[in-house]
């Protein structure tokens, strides 16, 4: 797989992540957007890093894509128990309709 390969699909990735989360509504559904955009850049760092090593940090681009899979993690782990607090309360997770938490 070439370097072009991997960048298409991370393009595409991407296109993805921001197509879903600029028109759902389901908070899960965005959630799932955010990752996917997560998951476009962390697969940037590692086809970056895999096409052009360098001899002093050869592993740059994989410690980069380990760091946004833990901060996605966080992400999810967090934002999921947001969700379950908020369906319990209102029996639904529709972002457009929770305007009973704004400060």
């Amino acid at each position: 797989m070439t370097l072009t390969n991997l960048l298409a699909i991370s393009t595409a990735l991407f296109a993805l992540g921001t197509v879903m989360f600029l028109t759902r509504k389901n908070s899960i559904a965005l959630l799932m957007g955010i990752e996917l955009l997560m998951n476009a850049a962390a697969l940037n760092f590692v086809a970056f890093s895999y096409y052009s090593p360098s001899l002093n940090h050869p592993l740059d681009g994989q410690v980069f894509a380990l760091f946004i899979i833990m901060v996605a993690v966080a992400e999810a782990v967090v934002a999921l128990g947001i969700a379950i607090a908020v369906y319990k309360e209102y029996a639904h997770v529709d972002a457009d309709q929770l305007t009973e938490l704004q400060g």
